[in-house]
């Protein structure tokens, strides 16, 4: 199939690239500029510079497209894209998949494609593009929703890795609040192969949580952070305030949800099998720990 990808040069769509090509697939990536449109090109993908944005743009390319997958998801981009993709492939019964988030289900100790949404502030407006999506006849609109996404030293882990160290006698690695939270968490390789999936097999309608079934607390990520990088006195805890210092009140409040997720639906209706190895894992001996000389 010839795929419209949007995102491709992100961190996620810098593995899902590769494994649509992989897998046979042709991809136009819909790119901003001529140095992505570059970096596509090598990677074996035709570039088509332009808007995401770019209503006519995108509902044309969608329209001669066997199928879509939009990575590069955020608000004002999905207030035009989305409806011109749905109205390009109106009616061909041709595959959307669409990118949400985790984020939405709120605070959840068993995160399933059928929990409530009960999203935090910053991420309130993915509600609208998924819905759309979803209720789409005459497309077969599917939402791939990433847990917290990690991999070769890249993404939000390194909020982890890079956390204040204190200047005192024993410095200690700055924990996001009191780290008792639990982070739902996918590698990205394993994210690229599902979207594949339900590009390929996903029903019409269906939602798929990419989850890898480890949900580590904040503190377990951190202490195996700081283990790994040799600082003596450990881990610290922040205040809620503290956090939102950091990070500003829309991303702290994210940061400190307490999420878990198992992933199973994707496990049993298209065989995706996670399988990349552990963020604690990747903290302490993979490829967000430092470097040994």
């Amino acid at each position: 199939m010839n795929i419209l990808l949007t995102g491709a040069t992100g961190f996620i769509g810098s593995y899902v690239l590769p494994r649509l090509l992989e897998e046979g697939h042709r991809v136009t990536a819909l790119v901003r500029d001529t140095e992505k449109a570059a970096a596509v090109e090598a990677a074996g993908a035709t570039a088509l510079v332009g808007d995401a944005g770019d209503a006519e743009l995108v509902e044309a390319t969608a329209r001669q497209s066997d199928g879509v997958i939009h990575l590069a998801s955020s608000r004002e981009v999905d207030a035009v894209l989305v409806p011109a993709v749905l109205s390009g492939l109106a009616g061909s019964g041709k595959p959307f998949v669409h990118t949400g988030g985790i984020w939405t289900y709120g605070s959840n100790d068993d995160i399933t494609e059928d929990s409530p949404a009960a999203p935090p502030a910053i991420t309130a407006w993915r509600t609208i593009g998924e819905g759309l999506v979803l209720a789409a006849s005459g497309v077969r609109g599917t939402v791939v929703v990433p847990s917290i996404v990690y991999g070769h030293g890249k993404g939000l882990a390194n909020v982890i890795v890079d956390a204040p160290v204190g200047s005192g006698s024993v410095p200690a690695l700055r924990l996001i609040g009191d780290g008792s939270q639990h982070w739902a968490t996918v590698h990205v390789d394993d994210l690229a192969a599902l979207y594949v999936l339900a590009l390929e097999r996903g029903d019409a309608g269906s939602t798929y949580i990419a989850a890898s079934g480890q949900n580590p607390t904040v503190r377990e990520l951190t202490e195996v952070a700081a283990q790994a990088a040799g600082v003596t006195g450990g881990v610290v805890a922040e205040s809620v305030e503290e956090t939102a210092s950091r990070f500003g009140e829309g991303l702290a409040e994210a940061l400190l949800l307490d999420q878990q997720a198992s992933g199973l639906k994707p496990r049993i209706d298209l065989g995706w099998e996670p399988n990349a190895p552990a963020l604690l894992e990747e903290l302490l001996v993979g490829s967000y720990a430092p470097a040994r000389v």
